[in-house]
């Protein structure tokens, strides 16, 4: 083997290893973003929603946007631009008192592909959550996602979330049998 084909393989393995650790990288922040948005939120040493929220917002970038698209989610969710606006889109989820009270909302991830091309990515998810309430009445939510990340000073960040429904279906009352107040699966 040469010097040259030497150093192409060292290349090749390097940008082999580098996408493989955007991937992951993207992999958590996906993931750690809907474990934020869990309820009960499961992470240690969230006790109220702004500071959740403002670990959420942690995860994009300045001019990220999130947004909701389709028929059904367009009017729902509409678009956020920036930081700012999504943190008042979240506000507006969780600060205003809902009746009845959400008691359970768990994301599962699920038909993951990330694609990387240097310091941007995309990656496409569906996802599917129960939602339970106080009253009893539940319902299921799938969509599907689409967003895109961007490396900045050496983090990825969320710079566009997308989401589109796929269905919204009621389930019946009673369906899960218990409902923890809060997530202790973090604590010490």
């Amino acid at each position: 083997m040469t010097i040259d084909q030497l150093a192409a393989t060292v290349q090749a393995l390097q940008d082999q290893v580098a996408t493989l650790t955007a991937e992951a990288e993207i992999r958590r922040i996906q993931a750690r973003y809907m474990f934020l948005c869990d309820t009960p939120c499961p992470e240690f040493g969230v006790e109220d929603d702004a500071e959740r929220i403002e670990r959420i917002v942690d995860l994009y970038a300045e001019d990220a946007i999130w947004e909701g698209v389709g028929a059904y989610y367009d009017n729902q969710f509409g678009r956020s631009v920036g930081k700012d606006a999504i943190r008042k889109h979240f506000q507006g989820f969780w600060e205003q008192k809902r009746d009845p009270a959400l008691a359970l909302n768990v994301h599962y991830l699920t038909s993951e592909q990330i694609h990387v091309r240097g310091d941007e990515a995309d990656g496409q998810w569906v996802h599917c959550q129960p939602w339970i309430f106080s009253d009893g009445s539940s319902l299921l939510r799938s969509s599907r996602l689409n967003n895109l990340f961007r490396k900045q000073d050496g983090v990825w960040k969320i710079a566009r979330t997308r989401t589109e429904n796929l269905f919204v279906a009621p389930l019946k009352a009673g369906w899960a049998e218990s409902v923890p107040e809060k997530s202790v699966l973090m604590r010490p």
